[in-house]
Formats: structure tokens, sequence, C-alpha cells
């Protein structure tokens, strides 16, 4: 049960920050050290049926909860105090370098590894800077429209299991975003069915596949996520803070990196 109280507690955690600027799901969860255990418990449902599907609803109940009760008040934080808090975040992103690096079992300096990396970071920004495509999609659509709603949701999965990279900016970069927002809000099933489809097909496919790479190939696999996180501060990063404002800053930084750092030394 304690096993299960942490990932209660970590998945609050994850919640609690989805609705952060610059923050995904993916990156916090591979931040905590759950990362690995979603993708297994996803990928391989079908071989434990029971206890990956008590895993999963722990993980599912402690994040709509974060995001429930806790996305509010820190969205609010960030609003009022944003360099503070956003140094906050990015202290957190650094406190998990290690943790990537152990996952990546570095024994010993390569020049591959710094390419790895830079390779994810590469991938990241390449998302943070592409022009907002024309996607749309219509009410009195036709078949193809729900096709493109389907891929849209596929490339959208990708997104939600890959750390680094938001969902929601997937699906601004893909010009769905706000029709998604409308959707949701009236229940559209024409518009929510296929795109959701989309979103499943993708999770099962990409979370299999990458349990494979994270299992044979842990090396590049793991530093490529660093990179996609190490990405992240790219959208994080509120610039230089003035005056006395950068004590706290500083502050704010070393305690995202304490506080990461310790959480993902334990339990994994």
């Amino acid at each position: 049960m304690k096993h299960y109280f942490i990932t209660f507690g970590k998945s609050l955690i994850v919640g609690s920050t989805m609705l952060v600027p610059g923050v995904s799901g993916g990156s916090m969860a591979m931040i905590l050290g759950i990362y690995t255990k979603l993708i297994h418990a996803v990928s391989s449902f079908m071989k434990d049926k029971l206890r990956n599907a008590f895993f999963l609803s722990v993980f599912l109940a402690g994040s709509l909860l974060g995001i429930v009760s806790f996305s509010k008040p820190i969205l609010h934080l960030i609003e009022t105090y944003p360099m503070p808090m956003l140094y906050f975040f990015m202290g957190a992103v650094a406190g998990s370098v290690p943790l990537m690096l152990r996952q990546a079992q570095i024994t010993y300096f390569s020049w591959t590894t710094p390419v790895y990396i830079v390779l994810g970071f590469l991938i990241v920004f390449f998302f943070e800077t592409t022009p907002i495509s024309t996607v749309t999609a219509d009410e009195g659509a036709d078949w193809y429209t729900y096709l493109m709603l389907v891929i849209a949701g596929f490339i959208a999965a990708i997104a939600l299991v890959l750390p680094g990279i938001s969902v929601s900016y997937m699906l601004l970069l893909l010009g769905l975003y706000d029709e998604t927002m409308r959707a949701a809000s009236e229940f559209y099933l024409p518009f929510l069915l296929p795109l959701g489809f989309g979103l499943v097909a993708g999770i099962l496919l990409t979370t299999k596949l990458l349990e494979k790479l994270m299992n044979e190939h842990p090396r590049p696999t793991f530093l490529v996520i660093l990179g996609f996180i190490l990405g992240s501060l790219l959208e994080l990063y509120p610039g230089i803070p003035a005056g006395s404002e950068i004590i706290i800053c500083m502050i704010a930084l070393v305690l995202g990196f304490g506080i990461i750092k310790y959480i993902s030394s334990k339990d994994n």
C-alpha cells in the first residue's frame, strides 16, 4: 500500500502542474520517477490486468484530483509571481537530470551522449517553433475530416506519451486547440469520438514501442528523453530577473532542484 500512496502523491503533483505553460504531464512524470511504471502499465496491461488497472486508476484519480484542486492555485501563483515560480520549475527540471542519467545507465562518457541529448532538444525546439498548421474541422464534416481528426488524435497521443511536448501545444500546432475545447465544453461527439479514437490508438502503439526502446536501448532512449525535457526549458525560461527579485528566483531555482532531486532519489 505504501507504493500506491507514493504513486497517488506523485500523480497529485503531475495533475497539479499539467496546466502550467511549458510543463507537460510526461515531463513531470519522468521527473518524479513514475514515467517508466506508467509506460509499462499501459504497454503490458493485458499481462496483469488487475494490478495494472489498479495502478492506473490510482494514478488517474490522483491526477484528476490534482487538476481540480491545485491547478488553479498554481496558475494563480504563476500569474502573481511569474519569475520565481518559473525558476522553481526550471530547478525542478534540472533536479531530474541525475535520475535521467541513472536510467540511461551512463557508466562512461561517449561522444554519442551529448549527440542524443541535442537530438531530443532539437525535436522539442522544432515543435515549439513550427508555425501553426491549417488543419481544421467543421461540424458538417465528411469522411476526410474524420480521418484527419483520427490522425490528429494519434499525433496528440505521441505528445501525451513523450515528455517535454505539451498535448495542448500540439493541438495548437495542429490548429485544433480552440475547436477541441469547444467540442469538449459542448460534448460534441462527432468531433470528440474520432479524435479520441486516434488518441487511444496512439497511446497504445507509442507506449509499446517506447517500452521496447527503454528495455533494449536504454542509453539512447533516456538521453533523447532528457533532451526533450531540457528542450521544454525554452518555453519555461522567463528571462533574467531584475533587481532584488534575482535573489528570490535563485532561491526558488535551488529549492525546485533540491525537492525534485530528493523525490527522484526515493522509490526508483
